[in-house]
């Protein structure tokens, strides 16, 4: 994406701010000879949201180019290794018996006397 900021350093962390914030995004970084473009990296990005956003937050922006990044990342050969890792079991409660007898049934003869 191509910002106009004009050498100015606040404009140039709130554009990185608001890149930052996109859901998806890995990194963020700037180019060409000015440091006007800025080149946001990660995984399901919406381009045009967030050119939208940095229009809104720093002004002119221009969606430079969008391409897929055909590369093997450290992270693809760590999330191929499945762990399985072992829990041992819980200790059950003890069980506890208690006898209920009813008093009133045992006599015959009246209780109230």
């Amino acid at each position: 994406m191509k910002v106009s900021l004009n050498n100015d350093p606040k404009l140039r962390s709130k554009a990185m701010k608001i890149a930052v914030g996109v859901p998806g995004v890995i990194s963020v970084g700037f180019q060409g000879e000015d440091k006007n473009q800025i080149v946001v990296t990660g995984d399901g990005i919406d381009s045009v949201n967030l050119t939208n956003l940095i229009r809104k937050g720093v002004g002119f922006t221009e969606l430079v180019s969008v391409s897929k990044v055909d590369g093997k990342d450290s992270n693809s050969e760590k999330d191929k290794e499945t762990k399985v890792f072992a829990y041992p079991l819980g200790v059950p409660a003890p069980f506890y018996a208690y006898e209920y007898r009813d008093i009133g049934r045992d006599n015959s003869n009246c209780i109230i006397m």
